[in-house]
Parts: C-alpha cells; sequence; structure tokens
C-alpha cells in the first residue's frame, strides 16, 4: 500500500511543479507585455526628444481668436518634437495678415517654433519687408536674429539691425517692434542716414 501511496505523492509534486512553472510563464509574459505597451504609450517616453512627424513645404495659418487669419507660416521642412512641442522650421517665410496694417513678410534660414510660448526664433539672414501705402513708407530691416511674440505682435532682438523707410536707413543695435501700435524703438550705439532735401 505503501509504493502505492508514494507513486500517486510523487506524481501530484510533479503535476504542481508544472503547474507552478506554467502559471510562472503564463504571468511573466504578461508582465512583459503591459511593459512593452507602457513604453509605447507613455507620454513623452520619446527619448532624446525625437521627432515624432517631418513635414515638408508645409503651410500653417494661425486663427485670432474672432476665427480671422492672423498669420501664415510656411518652409521647406518642419519637424516637430513631442517632449517641449517645438517645431524646427528651414527656409521659414512668415506672413502677417492683419486687414488694419499694411502685410508684413519675414523670411529667414531656420525658424524654431515655440506653441506653447506662441514665441517664433529667427535666426540667419532675417529679412523683414513691409511695402508702403498712401500714409507709410516701404520698411526693410534685416538681423541675424529675431524673436517674435505672436500674440503680442512684437518683434525683438537685441543683434545689430539695418533698417531702411523710404530712402533713409539707420544702423542700430538691438531693436523692438510693435505691429500692433506701429511703432519701432531702436537701441543705442547706431547711425542714421538721411537722403538730401530736394532743391526749393
Amino acid at each position: 500500500m505503501a509504493p502505492a501511496n508514494y507513486k500517486r505523492t510523487a506524481h501530484r509534486w510533479r503535476l504542481l511543479a508544472l503547474m507552478l512553472t506554467a502559471v510562472f510563464f503564463a504571468f511573466g509574459s504578461f508582465w512583459l507585455v503591459q511593459v512593452m505597451q507602457g513604453e509605447e504609450t507613455t507620454p513623452g517616453a520619446n527619448a532624446g526628444n525625437e521627432p515624432d512627424y517631418i513635414v515638408d513645404n508645409f503651410s500653417w495659418v494661425r486663427m485670432s481668436e474672432a476665427g480671422k487669419p492672423r498669420y501664415v507660416i510656411s518652409g521647406e521642412r518642419l519637424t516637430h518634437r513631442p517632449a517641449d512641442n517645438t517645431a524646427l522650421v528651414d527656409k521659414p517665410v512668415v506672413q502677417s495678415l492683419t486687414a488694419e496694417h499694411p502685410p508684413m513678410t519675414m523670411t529667414a534660414e531656420h525658424a524654431l517654433v515655440n506653441q506653447n510660448q506662441n514665441q517664433i526664433d529667427l535666426t540667419g539672414n532675417v529679412d523683414i519687408q513691409r511695402p508702403g501705402n498712401a500714409t507709410s513708407q516701404p520698411l526693410r530691416i534685416r538681423t541675424e536674429a529675431l524673436t517674435l511674440l505672436t500674440d503680442d505682435e512684437i518683434a525683438k532682438t537685441d543683434r545689430p539691425v539695418h533698417m531702411t523707410l523710404g530712402s533713409a536707413s539707420i544702423d542700430a543695435v538691438g531693436m523692438v517692434a510693435n505691429n500692433a501700435t506701429q511703432q519701432i524703438a531702436l537701441g543705442g550705439r547706431g547711425s542714421a542716414t538721411y537722403p538730401p532735401r530736394p532743391p526749393r
């Protein structure tokens, strides 16, 4: 009788060990799947702030609170990075579309668009042009770096600036331009050149 009981007990231990091993592997597989899915779905898990999308030859319209176009950003390539919600733009073109003032066009080599702060940083051969009209002369501003605060309609830089207004030209270091009030404040250490007055 004892040998039969021993065989049944040994068989039960082997069956229990097999079942425990199967349960262990099942839970291990479940845990591994959960970890892999968690890495894919966790926000900000994109190591090194790698881009999540790239768009070539794009055009992007920013609307005002009234539902009207405020400005357009276009360029050769836009690379978006999700961790800080910024976009790097190659060969950007920024055009203001406010009906109250003449349209203004800004170009540069690169732009960094910070959507969280509504800020655009233009760098490299920044060129701003505004055509003249019946009440204002044509305006052109050139510098190497410019920060646009889009909601406040302010452009500013601490770099050297060359500005032409009609036939007059001004060189200065630093500038704050308010498109809403049509006022420009230039920094110090500058010079101005005015054309000669026509003879009376």
